[in-house]
């Protein structure tokens, strides 16, 4: 089969998958309409369960989600059900003496247990509700909304903003006062392992916010603090192989244990692995980051991210049966990556499809790409899609069948991932033919990712 109908027939997959077996399964099934916001823990079959906590997280992610569908199908129901989630987020996660997103609420938005967060917030989750209210606004046009988000990003950068070394501390209390292990506010939370340090996951993140923010509010302190994220995550965070590091000191130190020993390496592995899906899915992030800045011929954002995926593939990549294993580990520097993490997340498989096919656009003639996006989404339908009950397991069948009776949502998982790799496959895969090309938004969509693919593609002519 030729290359044209092949991602032909692939695009109408993605089209189908992302409208039948994704958001139509998941709304408005989770919209809350006694409480506000959005359901969280959702059975395997698409069943209310019991409990139902509300994570800042989550909910910033359901927001987003319908706010990019609504744009995508130029659709007034995906309109309503993401502007259903602000009355909450603002109402109930917003702390309204001392500012900032709580992470964690119960159902009616009143203080719980779970996770030990309690009053606690998290710059991560902070940085999840500017990246929900920037797109929501972005539909409605509702100043409130973003000044919503202005007040976030006013908060975070308040009060968890480190203007001595960059970047941004990841742990605060109910205050806004940044804690780690030797102050004398002590975490029951079950992140404590993590309390201290500065991480790439909440800056990769920050940097998506801060992002898609940018598209809508073009503020000069937001636009130094999107390109002083993005230097950092480019030339600190990443190393020179072409992978993320996970965890640093305060003063960008990088946490490492390879030298420890191996009941304390163990111990640790959480803080201290190569992360093969976080390092493709920001590849993607500064890229995406770059193009807003407006910077030109940024050739060393763009050679970094390619060494960023290139990486994953030759260490990360699944050749027997296809698919991105979740975790490695270099025990020695100068040695060869192994496997310590067979698994394969769902999340992790569907950033894969969204940064493969980006790169085969903006390198056609490196074919490597074109085929392991194929294979990607091959091992996608084969083992992460249910195709019985609809969305994703959480993880592969082929290595964790179990995950076939697991809950499809919770604090961790809803649409954000597999949605947005969705959408973006199929702006990049969608011709002149394609259905939705009926759609004024659509097309507008289309338009801009392909001015953003040549703009890559361009920068490429100057490696």
């Amino acid at each position: 089969m030729d290359e044209k109908t092949n991602l032909k027939i692939t695009k109408n997959e993605m089209l189908k998958e992302l409208t039948k077996n994704l958001l139509e399964r998941w709304y408005p099934l989770v919209l809350d309409k006694e409480y506000g916001g959005y359901f969280t823990n959702i059975s395997y079959d698409f069943k209310l369960m019991p409990s139902q906590e509300k994570m800042i997280v989550t909910q910033a992610r359901h927001i987003w989600t319908t706010a990019k569908a609504a744009k995508f199908f130029n659709s007034e129901k995906y309109y309503e059900y993401s502007l259903h989630g602000f009355k909450f987020l603002t109402e109930k996660m917003w702390d309204e003496k001392y500012g900032g997103f709580y992470q964690i609420r119960n159902r009616e938005g009143n203080i719980t247990d779970i996770e030990g967060w309690y009053d606690e917030k998290r710059t991560y989750g902070n940085a999840f509700a500017i990246f929900a209210l920037s797109a929501l606004y972005d539909i409605t046009k509702d100043n409130k909304i973003l000044e919503a988000a202005k007040s976030a990003f006013y908060w975070l950068n308040s009060h968890a903003y480190d203007s001595e070394y960059k970047g941004y501390f990841q742990f605060l209390t109910r205050e806004g006062v940044p804690f780690d292990k030797n102050s004398p506010y002590k975490t029951k939370a079950t992140d404590s392992i993590e309390v201290g340090y500065k991480d790439q996951n909440s800056s990769i993140h920050l940097l998506e916010a801060f992002t898609e923010l940018y598209h809508v509010w073009k503020d000069e302190t937001l636009y130094n603090h999107l390109y002083e994220l993005l230097k950092l995550i480019r030339d600190v965070i990443t190393t020179p192989k072409g992978y993320l590091q996970l965890f640093f000191e305060r003063d960008w130190k990088p946490v490492s244990f390879r030298n420890a020993p191996e009941e304390i390496r163990k111990a640790n592995y959480k803080l201290d692995h190569v992360s093969f899906g976080h390092d493709y899915e920001t590849a993607y992030l500064m890229l995406e980051a770059s193009y807003a800045l407006g910077i030109k011929n940024d050739v060393k954002t763009l050679k970094i991210a390619k060494k960023m995926l290139d990486h994953a593939i030759e260490n990360g990549w699944d050749t027997i049966n296809g698919g991105f294993f979740d975790e490695g580990y270099y025990f020695d520097e100068n040695g060869k990556c192994e496997i310590i993490k067979d698994t394969k997340t769902w999340w992790q498989q569907a950033e894969a499809i969204n940064a493969l096919l980006l790169f085969y656009k903006i390198f056609p003639k490196e074919k490597k790409y074109y085929k392991l996006f194929l294979k990607q989404w091959d091992y996608i339908k084969k083992y992460i899609i249910d195709h019985e009950h609809g969305d994703w397991f959480w993880g592969s069948l082929e290595k964790e069948p179990y995950y076939k009776t697991k809950p499809k949502g919770t604090i961790w998982k809803a649409t954000y991932h597999n949605g947005r790799a969705l959408m973006n496959c199929i702006l990049m895969l969608a011709d002149d033919d394609c259905e939705l090309y009926q759609l004024n938004s659509f097309r507008k969509l289309k338009d801009e990712f392909d001015q953003f693919i040549n703009h890559w593609r361009e920068t490429a002519t100057h490696l």
